[in-house]
């Protein structure tokens, strides 16, 4: 999605930025792990088809991707490569066509030093507050596969509630409707983000 390939958001744990080139190589690396292929029901890629892959999916108004760097080591070393910080990715797909304010969103944590700390559900709240403001969306769903309890709890703490299991899929779809007071909850977990231009990793930690 073009609409966010020059914003980088702050938060306190992560710093979400756009999927560039940049990125491809250590994401590649962390997709052949067979435990992210399960847990993201992905198959496989060359790196080829991983360039490819950033290439349409930047292009493709259908889906928002951010990278998800660990923002202490960001901003801990000056100059520091933001493929060096990477920890995972986020993202949202508007793919229903009857109803354009629904999105599905997606997070995963790649490196395994980095789950269970927190980082994940801000990346989640700074993408839900992205979708809320700059894409129009009031419902978001995730699907998670069954077996995904700390994904399912940490998707149940953010007030998605379960509205459906797929036996055929073995996942679990959440759903969250903004209402009202959900919207000024979110609000109030993500006042400390701070939006920035960002242009192909030349953003600085400040």
């Amino acid at each position: 999605m073009r609409l966010n390939q020059n914003t980088l958001l702050l938060g306190k744990k992560v710093v979400l930025v756009p999927y560039t080139s940049e990125h491809v190589p250590r994401y590649h690396e962390w997709m052949k792990s067979e435990e992210l292929q399960h847990l993201t029901a992905s198959e496989p890629l060359s790196l080829e088809q991983e360039y490819a892959m950033q290439r349409s999916w930047r292009e493709d108004a259908d889906k928002c991707t951010f990278i998800v760097l660990d923002a202490e080591k960001w901003q801990a070393q000056p100059g520091a490569t933001e493929e060096s910080c990477m920890v995972g990715d986020v993202n949202l797909f508007l793919t229903d066509l009857e109803d354009p304010t629904l999105g599905e969103i997606e997070v995963m944590i790649a490196e395994p030093s980095c789950r269970g700390k927190g980082l994940g559900t801000e990346a989640v709240l700074m993408m839900l507050s992205y979708g809320v403001t700059r894409l129009d969306l009031t419902k978001f769903e995730a699907k998670i596969g069954q077996g995904n309890e700390p994904s399912i709890r940490m998707f149940q703490k953010l007030h998605f509630e379960q509205v459906a299991v797929s036996s055929v899929f073995q996942e679990v779809t959440l759903r969250l409707t903004m209402s009202e007071s959900e919207h000024h909850w979110l609000l109030e977990q993500t006042s400390h983000v701070e939006e920035k231009p960002y242009r192909d990793g030349s953003a600085e930690p400040c």
